[in-house]
């Protein structure tokens, strides 16, 4: 989506948005006039991605999100860039193992939190003290329904998500009152990293949702636009639950 309209004078860091979730908030954020940066592991998907939304406003800085390395480039990129970081996006995840916890390898699990939650901590610290500790600004954490019930067969991604959670409790407890901090827990989104739970089977899984269908990337930028807008300058340490009436089904029938 292309920016069309008047520049809001703020500036966005999205991490893991070259495509899916990361993007649609990024699509978002652009299009009511915020400038980003966009982060994410294959430069060439980002570099496309910066074209698509507009390389006039949105810069893109790949790496991985855990490298300690990765996350200096890309908060010192925002700042020569933009020179400013007023919203900070942590999206950037992974979920590499599919089955039960009881025999889950504890390496895969260290490098789940390691991507989940260290990363968005390591981001939170590093924007905290390049811009937002003197300036405010907002921080989203996306997270998870999986952090908040239980999860079969993704129940490393489930605890990260958790973990992300309460991370953003204790960082809006911290950063206040200049800086609020917010998580959003979506239930399944129709993107490659979650096609594994719908794929061939999008009809079925639909039908569990009150509102008849799977999530959509433009549904979470909606709602990250929201946290990150002056609507919500009272709202901080909060977790949105954004799943089309999914828990509505885990009541008494």
């Amino acid at each position: 989506m292309a920016y069309e309209g008047t520049d809001s004078g703020r500036v966005a860091l999205i991490t893991g948005a070259s495509r899916g979730i990361g993007y649609g908030i990024a699509e978002a954020l652009v299009g009511r006039g915020d400038r980003v940066c966009i982060t994410g592991r294959n430069e060439e998907a980002l570099k496309e991605a910066v074209e698509r939304l507009g390389a006039d406003r949105v810069i893109g800085v790949a790496g991985k999100a855990h490298d300690a390395d990765h996350q200096v480039v890309a908060v010192e990129r925002t700042m020569e860039a933009f020179g400013r970081v007023d919203f900070l996006i942590n999206n950037a995840g992974t979920n590499p193992v599919f089955g039960p916890i009881a025999d889950l390898d504890l390496n895969v699990a260290r490098k789940v939190f390691e991507t989940n939650v260290i990363s968005a901590l390591g981001f939170a610290q590093r924007t905290w003290h390049a811009w937002q500790k003197d300036n405010g600004g907002a921080i989203v954490n996306i997270a998870s329904i999986a952090g908040i019930s239980a999860s079969p067969f993704i129940g490393a991604y489930g605890m990260s998500k958790a973990a992300m959670v309460n991370l953003t409790l204790q960082l809006a407890h911290e950063m206040a009152p200049g800086v609020r901090v917010n998580a959003i827990a979506p239930a399944v989104v129709k993107t490659r990293f979650a096609q594994a739970l719908y794929e061939g089977r999008e009809a079925e899984a639909a039908a569990a949702y009150p509102l008849g269908r799977l999530g959509v990337p433009a549904d979470i930028g909606g709602a990250a636009a929201f946290l990150t807008s002056a609507q919500a300058e009272w709202i901080t340490g909060q977790t949105l639950v954004v799943d089309g009436g999914m828990f509505l089904n885990a009541g008494v029938h």
